[in-house]
């Protein structure tokens, strides 16, 4: 019966989840696993003495009432074991993340003043009623902070993703039915574990002195020389786990550069096995600058959905790159350009619902007022130069040559818009999933752009290296399209859209450290500055 109620309750928490708005009942309200109740009486009488903010006193009296106010840690025999085993996730948790806020002496002590009582009759019931109560009272505060994160709204965090609510009264439930050796479950993403199992190899680095420091004096190292300073390379390319061992010479060995380029490959270089300046800057970052940039996309990850769908496209602004996934594994990637500092690609999902061959580019208000009116001004032929036209709000043609340019400083009452072409701006492919941000993913003519390590130069939206292939991967399963009739249409300059069923999810995110799917840990530049801020939200002085 014991093991039946666990299976029923970790399968309410993910129903749960998804029925935000309907009250949460708990399967132990029909069930008596204690002899032992609260009452409500010494609930109330507990927060008039240990304040708390009305949510959780209100998680806490929803808690017990489903459950008949019976126990949680307790039953007629003593402590159960989700205590001990709360506890370890408490101590976990401080470790992991160098955080007191849940170390509670009183806790501590009451639990083992219990503990060593060798006649449970005689425990003290204020103790145990009090121990109760702090338990709850503490899971429910910890939960919150260990697997939600900052509660803000999306406009504070620029984080339009939709962040599930998690249910941890079902949680609790299940937590305190767990034997000894049972892992506990936690409510949080793939991405976030692979994380944090990084984040407690580099603690542990820490823990024992950090990364050593290199200096070098030459302008770049390559194979087959050497210098006495490769000596401290290999010591840190060994703690990170790109070099299998140190053979401590001073010789740069081919071993030497296979760890070079794969340590460039995770740090987002060019992969070229050369001890240069940019290598040796990303080398001297400090173990205590890598653990703050884990913890703070950590702090992301937990606003990540638990389960994500099985096929979806993900972007992560910071890598340059689109990440296809089918099944839950990653099948190819494509580096793409994304916004500049000054014209961000914003964050948040989508669903890709139609591929544009030969798109129109409906040039935006902002590129209008900012960059073409400047130059229509100073040469009336820029459209016509460009392939492009004016036409009215309702689609008709508008002879360009009888408009007086220099009158509009900004807002023009009418549409600019390139035609299709091999110089169209959206190349000869645009993906769209509806957003409030006009955001989408598109070709491009400038390809050279993705030969740079560093691509941020659009005006917000996402272009992509390999457009063609990404058409082919939406429209795998649509028997009326192939690659011969894409190929045909895209020969014209003929504008022609194809519904994509069912849409495609797409996931536009910022991640400056992550573990990719081979398990190497990755670190970005933060290009948007966002970590520092989110930084300052997390590591309050």
């Amino acid at each position: 019966m014991k093991i039946i109620a666990k299976i029923i309750l970790i399968f309410l928490f993910f129903i749960s989840c998804k029925k935000e708005n309907k009250a949460i009942v708990s399967t132990i309200k029909t069930q008596n696993y204690t002899d032992l109740f609260l009452s409500e009486s010494v609930i109330e009488s507990f927060f008039k003495t240990n304040s708390e903010n009305e949510t959780v006193v209100n998680e806490v009296n929803l808690f017990y009432k489903n459950r008949n106010f019976q126990y949680a840690w307790f039953n007629k025999k003593g402590m159960t074991q989700a205590v001990p085993n709360f506890q370890n996730q408490l101590l976990n948790y401080s470790n992991d993340f160098e955080d007191k806020t849940f170390n509670n002496a009183q806790l501590d002590t009451l639990v083992t003043m219990i503990k060593t009582n060798p006649n449970q009759n005689e425990i003290n019931i204020k103790q145990r009623e009090k121990l109760e109560l702090i338990l709850t009272t503490t899971f429910f505060k910890y939960s919150q902070k260990a697997f939600s994160g900052i509660n803000k709204t999306a406009r504070q965090l620029d984080w339009y993703i939709p962040r599930s609510k998690k249910n941890y009264q079902v949680l609790l439930d299940s937590m305190v039915l767990k034997a000894e050796n049972e892992k506990t479950y936690e409510p949080v993403n793939l991405y976030y574990s692979k994380l944090k199992e990084k984040l407690r190899l580099y603690r542990d680095i820490q823990k024992k002195g950090g990364f050593p420091l290199i200096k070098m004096k030459e302008e770049f190292l390559t194979k087959t020389e050497s210098d006495s300073v490769l000596i401290q390379v290999k010591k840190r390319l060994v703690l990170s786990g790109d070099l299998k061992s140190n053979d401590n010479n001073v010789l740069y060995t081919m071993e030497l550069a296979n760890a070079i380029s794969n340590f460039q490959q995770r740090v987002g270089l060019p992969e070229n096995g050369k001890l240069d300046f940019k290598t040796i800057a990303e080398l001297n970052k400090t173990v205590d600058i890598r653990i703050k940039q884990m913890l703070v996309n950590m702090e992301r990850l937990r606003w990540v959905p638990v389960e994500i769908e099985n096929d979806y496209l993900l972007v992560n602004i910071p890598e340059y790159k689109l990440h296809v996934f089918e099944s839950k594994k990653l099948i190819w990637e494509t580096n793409v350009v994304v916004g500049k500092e000054a014209k961000q690609t914003s964050i948040f999902r989508g669903n890709i619902s139609r591929i544009i061959l030969n798109p129109y580019w409906n040039v935006p208000n902002s590129i209008i007022n900012h960059e073409i009116l400047p130059k229509l001004k100073r040469n009336a032929n820029y459209l016509s130069r460009n392939n492009m036209e004016v036409v009215s709000n309702d689609g008709k043609a508008i002879n360009a040559s009888t408009i007086n340019w220099k009158k509009y400083s900004k807002n023009v009452p009418f549409i600019i818009r390139q035609k299709p072409g091999n110089n169209n701006s959206l190349g000869k492919v645009k993906f769209l999933f509806p957003n409030s941000f006009s955001i989408y993913l598109h070709d491009t003519p400038s390809k050279e752009l993705f030969n740079r390590n560093k691509r941020d130069f659009s005006h917000g939206c996402i272009r992509v290296e390999n457009p063609k292939k990404l058409v082919m991967h939406l429209l795998q399963n649509d028997t009326s399209w192939n690659q011969e009739k894409v190929d045909k249409v895209l020969k014209t300059n003929t504008e022609t859209g194809i519904a994509i069923k069912p849409n495609m999810p797409v996931y536009i995110t910022y991640f400056t450290a992550w573990v990719d799917s081979n398990n190497n840990l990755n670190f970005r530049d933060d290009i948007y500055n966002l970590d520092d801020d989110l930084a300052k939200e997390i590591f309050v002085e």
